[in-house]
């Protein structure tokens, strides 16, 4: 398993835009290395690969949802015609990313 280091852990907040002290940093590669040694034993069980992997405990039906039926819809101009920024058939939104 590759181990998590305080490096990985300074690029990824980096990307994500988040901010963290060195004291979150070292409990945080705390943790992964606990979860790795917890995933090391695991892995050491014997016909543990046998097993097929459980991605939910409970089996959920979507019966309540109602069917998708095509019904009126309406046109291209009367959907762009409250926006107060257009460009062509397009609504210009504000950038919300840096």
């Amino acid at each position: 398993m590759k181990k998590v280091s305080k490096e990985t852990l300074i690029i990824a907040t980096r990307k994500l835009m988040m901010e963290m002290s060195d004291e979150e940093y070292d409990k945080l590669t705390s943790d992964f290395e606990t979860i790795t040694m917890q995933m090391d034993l695991i892995k050491d069980i014997k016909g543990v690969d046998d097993v097929e992997p459980m991605t939910f405990p409970f089996e959920i039906t979507n019966d309540f949802l109602r069917d998708d039926v095509v019904e009126e819809t309406i046109t291209k101009e009367d959907a762009l015609k409250n926006s107060k920024r257009k460009n062509g058939d397009y609504i210009v939104l504000p950038r919300v990313v840096k």
